[in-house]
């Protein structure tokens, strides 16, 4: 944490493209990264966008870095120059980010807070659609999946109330340009139907 995160943290909100090490024409959000294995195969596969992964936890980002860096190479290993970490709250980042600056966000199986009371906790609410709305640039993407029936009647309700995303059809087998999620592979193993869903900024 002492020396591999400062190296790998996001420090360009302003100015989104300037924030990688590397060339990319494209910036990428993914919203709470668990382990990290969904965002650095998405850096990995797509070499000219910039991958910005939000995550609040520190057992995720000790996760996501000792992926990263071998023991001892924590000052000074090479580190992917098209992923960075913002390891504050992902609302905060949105807040700060040019209107229209991002290709695509994704919100992986999110926290379902599953108590009514608690539903205003939801990433996927009805004022944070709007911000991220603000964020993607016409045609973007912003991919989601869950596998909460609570989550998932959530999400029906929220997105079928809005008109600044196109919604297409829910799927229940995970596309095959989604990177595989260790969340999604414990789902799967103890017989629960995560849905998929991509909503398109109009």
């Amino acid at each position: 944490m002492a020396e591999t995160l400062p190296r790998l943290r996001f420090a360009s909100p302003d100015a989104p493209i300037a924030g990688f090490s590397a060339a990319v024409q494209q910036v990428w959000l993914e919203v709470g990264f668990g382990g990290g294995e969904h965002a650095r195969a998405l850096a990995a596969a797509n070499t000219g966008v910039g991958v910005i992964a939000a995550e609040v936890f520190a057992q995720g980002l000790c996760s996501m870095m000792a992926a990263l860096v071998p023991e001892g190479g924590e000052a000074d290993a090479p580190l992917p120059g098209n992923l960075r970490l913002w390891d504050q709250d992902a609302r905060d980042l949105l807040r700060d980010l040019p209107p229209a600056s991002l290709n695509r966000l994704y919100l992986m199986f999110p926290d379902p807070w599953p108590k009514a009371r608690h539903a205003k906790r939801r990433f996927m609410h009805p004022e944070i659609v709007k911000l991220v709305a603000s964020r993607l640039r016409p045609g973007a993407e912003w991919r989601a999946a869950s596998d909460d029936p609570t989550y998932q009647v959530w999400v029906a309700e929220v997105m079928g109330a809005q008109d600044l995303f196109d919604v297409r059809p829910t799927q229940t087998l995970r596309p095959a340009d989604w990177p595989a999620t260790r969340y999604e592979t414990k789902a799967l193993k103890a017989g629960r139907t995560p849905f998929y869903w991509v909503f398109v900024r109009r």
